[in-house]
């Protein structure tokens, strides 16, 4: 399952490539020279980082057969794929300000989306991650796959969140059968609304 793709240095790193809820292209956080535990702040103002990003994301496209050169990919397709980075657990502090402690996540991830980090996970994201957690050999899996309940939790810059999948094998061909994901939700506003009478 892992794949290569070379960066604009013209070296290679290992990606894992996948197209479950969206297409994604999964790198270690080191590749980029990161630690995984980053916001946005670390991120979208480093023109470097983001450039090696996009490289990297664009030559994936290449290999996923979406469009025929890096070039198309950047001009043409800057949605998809995702590229989304991936660590083991490290204890970090989220965009709210609360610690997210190393014990509470299975695996750390992130997810460009138009060029800049995200500020959360994207839901299809989301579904990329549990499967590729399902599947032997991927980046994901290695990194912290799923756990015996077929579950993963996993760490964003905004919280966690926890997913799962049921995936196999069949001709040579990963399936995936079911995908799980849980979404947090919060209060936007309270109040009245006044009606006057009929």
């Amino acid at each position: 399952m892992p794949n290569e793709v070379k960066t604009l240095e013209d070296g290679k790193i290992e990606v894992t490539l996948i197209n479950a809820g969206i297409p994604t292209i999964f790198v270690e956080a080191a590749s980029l020279g990161l630690r995984g535990v980053e916001l946005q702040g670390a991120v979208n103002g480093n023109a470097e980082l983001l450039a090696r990003a996009e490289a990297i994301r664009a030559r994936g496209a290449v290999a996923m057969g979406l469009v025929k050169s890096a070039a198309e990919a950047t001009a043409g397709r800057p949605h998809t794929p995702k590229l989304a980075f991936v660590a083991r657990p490290q204890t970090y502090t989220a965009s709210d300000g609360k610690v997210i402690s190393a014990e509470s996540i299975d695996i750390l991830a992130r997810i460009f989306s138009m060029g800049q980090l995200h500020h959360a996970m994207t839901g299809t994201g989301a579904v990329a991650i549990s499967v590729a957690a399902a599947i032997p050999g991927t980046l994901v899996n290695r990194t912290g796959g799923a756990g015996t309940d077929g579950r993963v939790r996993f760490g964003h810059p905004s919280g966690t969140l926890s997913v799962g999948a049921e995936a196999r094998e069949i001709d040579g061909q990963w399936v995936v059968s079911r995908a799980l994901m849980s979404r947090s939700a919060r209060r936007l506003m309270e109040g009245w609304v006044r009606i006057p009478p009929v």
